[in-house]
């Protein structure tokens, strides 16, 4: 019986942007979706999900975390003299 495609060829730190791990972490919710998935290969990709959605939300924790840096100091409100 030949092996199924490993659906997770990089660790989530290997991921080289966000926009590629939401791409995996979809091309995985796909495949759990359907059910056709072998059982062990249904739990290493949920596992898999898990990591990347870990990756994605630290990535947007970091640029919420910009954007207010630069909001307070770029657009902070000037005092009324």
């Amino acid at each position: 019986m030949p092996k199924a495609a490993n659906t997770h060829p990089t660790a989530p730190n290997a991921a080289a942007s966000y926009e590629a791990a939401m791409a995996e972490l979809e091309r995985i919710v796909d495949a759990l979706e359907t059910g056709s998935l072998p059982l062990e290969e249904m739990l290493s990709s949920y596992q898999r999900g898990a990591e990347l959605l870990t990756f994605c939300r630290a990535k947007l924790q970091a640029v919420e975390e910009q954007v207010k840096l630069i909001d307070g100091t770029v657009f902070k409100p000037k005092r009324a003299s």
